[in-house]
């Protein structure tokens, strides 16, 4: 399951602006996108990653998606990165 994958992984990175410009550093190997989210939320990261081959993973609640990343707050969009 994805969730895990994101509790799995070394270093996240929560919230589309972040993720995004981690995205345009190199520094990500994966992006999850919460299909809860709102589109306008969500779409500059799918975009991006996209346009540059980052493999984008889907899953089911922003919910979820935040409390595998350890905050008690849903995520919208969560990177992992290669460090």
């Amino acid at each position: 399951m994805s969730y895990d994958k994101v509790t799995q992984a070394s270093q996240t990175i929560i919230g589309t602006k972040q993720a995004v410009k981690a995205m345009r550093a190199g520094q990500v190997t994966k992006v999850f996108i919460a299909l809860d989210a709102d589109s306008w939320v969500t779409d500059p990261a799918i975009l991006l990653a996209k346009e540059i081959g980052i493999p984008v993973h889907l899953v089911e609640s922003k919910k979820e998606l935040g409390k595998a990343c350890g905050i008690q707050v849903g995520a919208a969009v969560v990177a992992v990165t290669a460090m």
